[in-house]
């Protein structure tokens, strides 16, 4: 039986049928579902291998929710690029000088100008974007995340969007793997995939780093695509196919970083989904921006994936591996605060930058997922800058996810 395509059924309003799951997609006032161009895609079925890069899938529960999100990228991707671009989603108070605590370093200068960010002029931030990050600081002592003090500098992502500036941030990368995952018991054998709330972190985390790694391959797509001749002493990696076989390939150095990206972003669709009502309260209380920045948080609330089912396989997994463990989450807070500090020993600006508002992305998707017993946590309590995090981290796990399958 054919199913429809995820942007077809967005388009009709008609249930779909994704991996033996029917789903209706959730009516969000202001939104028009047919005014979304109808796309045709081919049946899902089962997968066995990612598309994306023909590696064998490791965990089977992830199939179906690896099929939707390939066949909900056509009609998502664009709706996350619009929104990035609203001075809610694109503008954060971040420290730029802090100091790195985890690793000795030498004082690196980077060599390209694309390194450098700037903050924008003071009028440039809306009041209540700044208004909202100085009234929600606070410090939690057993927090998910610590995100940075707000002060006067805010920068804009669009301004200074994901780059390959030629930065090696191996050290860095090493580090977050070794020291701040988890390798006791189980996961000493099987990092990923073993039964433990533990490898579900491990997981996520590398899930992140391919899709750093992602961004990084399409950012040497684009400038030799660009003709922009790339100087071996500034820029080590020049060649996308081979970068892109070594850090995100089946045969590459982490075999797994493919699926690993697929259930992080599983992982940020559950967030959204449950920050959704948040979301659209604080549309309606004017808190996002105008009529035309509500519409386009409410087309991606309303997009048929959030509610398909199958996408639910990583937070359902986090989830009960962590109600076996729940005494022992605080674990898994620390070391989200950790990585959001370790991203202050990287010496690029710009990779920095984004490498923060990823990682807080991620912690807030945690923080839903999870809570501090396991069960969840209060979508109330979530700042203005975690849940623009959150959204722009999907966008970028959507354009990661892309590049690997236009990479195929």
């Amino acid at each position: 039986m054919r199913v429809k395509a995820a942007a077809a059924a967005f388009a009709s309003g008609l249930a779909v049928e994704r991996c033996g799951a029917f789903v209706s997609p959730r009516p969000i006032a202001g939104v028009n579902l047919k005014s979304v161009e109808h796309a045709h895609h081919p049946p899902i079925r089962p997968i066995t291998t990612l598309a994306s890069t023909a590696a064998p899938l490791h965990d089977a529960s992830l199939a179906p929710g690896i099929a939707a999100i390939d066949a909900a990228l056509p009609t998502l991707s664009p709706l996350l690029m619009d929104l990035r671009s609203l001075p809610y989603f694109r503008l954060y108070s971040c420290d730029m000088l802090a100091s790195c605590e985890y690793i000795p370093q030498e004082l690196f200068e980077c060599y390209t100008e694309s390194c450098e960010i700037y903050p924008v002029d003071d009028e440039e931030v809306p009041g209540d974007v700044k208004g909202a990050d100085f009234n929600e600081h606070e410090f939690e002592l057993d927090g998910w995340a610590r995100w940075d003090m707000p002060s006067d500098d805010y920068y804009d992502t669009t301004q200074f969007p994901e780059d390959y500036t030629g930065y090696d941030g191996s050290e860095v990368w090493r580090f977050i793997h070794d020291r701040i995952g988890f390798h006791d018991g189980a996961m000493s054998t099987d990092e990923y995939d073993a039964d433990s709330w533990k490898a579900d972190f491990n997981k996520a985390v590398s899930g992140l780093h391919a899709m750093v790694s992602a961004q990084v391959v399409r950012g040497i797509q684009e400038k030799t695509s660009f003709g922009e001749e790339l100087d071996p002493d500034s820029y080590p990696w020049r060649d996308p196919g081979a970068e892109f076989a070594r850090r995100l390939g089946a045969n590459g150095e982490t075999p797994e970083a493919v699926e690993n990206m697929y259930f992080t972003m599983m992982l940020l669709l559950s967030g959204v989904r449950a920050a959704r009502d948040r979301l659209l309260v604080d549309c309606d209380g004017g808190k996002i921006g105008d009529a035309q920045a509500c519409q386009a948080v409410r087309s991606i609330l309303a997009h048929p994936v959030l509610d398909d089912p199958s996408i639910d396989a990583a937070v359902l997994r986090l989830r009960e591996h962590a109600l076996k463990d729940s005494n022992n989450l605080w674990e898994a807070r620390m070391r989200t605060r950790d990585l959001m500090r370790i991203m202050n020993c990287v010496q690029c600006n710009k990779c920095r930058f984004h490498g923060k508002i990823s990682t807080l992305g991620l912690s807030t998707a945690l923080q839903l997922a999870v809570g501090h017993r396991g069960t969840g946590g209060d979508v109330t309590k979530i700042h203005r800058v975690e849940l623009a995090a959150l959204l722009t981290g999907l966008g970028k796990f959507s354009s990661g996810i892309e590049l690997c399958l236009e990479m195929q």
